[in-house]
């Protein structure tokens, strides 16, 4: 659980949107891991076979949830060195990407962040997804793309 759980809780993140909600999915997911460890085949690779659970476990309870929607209070600040500007211009700026990988089809939101964040190669994130690996591949390209265009960030390959 310690090798992997802050690789659950991303991609929890990336399918729920929600910091609380990813917390109860990832739990979910490592106790429904535990439960059903002995169908795991270990002549695969673990991680992808439990980034499935952790995706399942975040879309069923996105469906028990239904529409319940909530905004995280902000912590309170410890003295990092950096000014209060600095601090809010991170903060906006987390808060663009949030909104800007909420408005991905899940997919894409889930194989940028395994691929971008949590460093995954291709082949691995096209288990854990099902899809093929071209497919994936494709997905981190669009949904890179959306991110810089929600986020008003220089393409320089649309400038040539």
């Amino acid at each position: 659980m310690e090798r992997h759980q802050l690789a659950v809780r991303r991609v929890t993140r990336a399918v729920t949107g929600d910091e609380h909600d990813a917390d109860d999915a990832a739990q979910d997911a490592f106790l429904s891991a535990l439960d059903r460890i002995e169908t795991y085949d270990r002549s695969r690779p673990f991680g992808p076979w439990l980034m499935r659970i952790a995706q399942n476990a975040a879309i069923d309870l996105l469906r028990r949830r239904a529409v319940r929607q909530s905004e995280p209070l902000d912590g309170t600040t410890t003295a990092t060195g950096r000014s209060p500007l600095q601090h809010a211009e991170a903060a906006e700026i987390r808060r663009a990407l949030g909104r800007a990988l909420a408005e991905l089809p899940e997919r894409q939101r889930v194989a940028v962040t395994l691929f971008d964040i949590e460093g995954w190669p291709h082949a691995a994130i096209a288990e854990t997804l099902g899809v093929p690996e071209g497919t994936v591949r494709s997905d981190v390209f669009h949904a890179r793309r959306k991110l810089r265009e929600a986020l008003g960030l220089f393409d320089p390959a649309q400038e040539e």
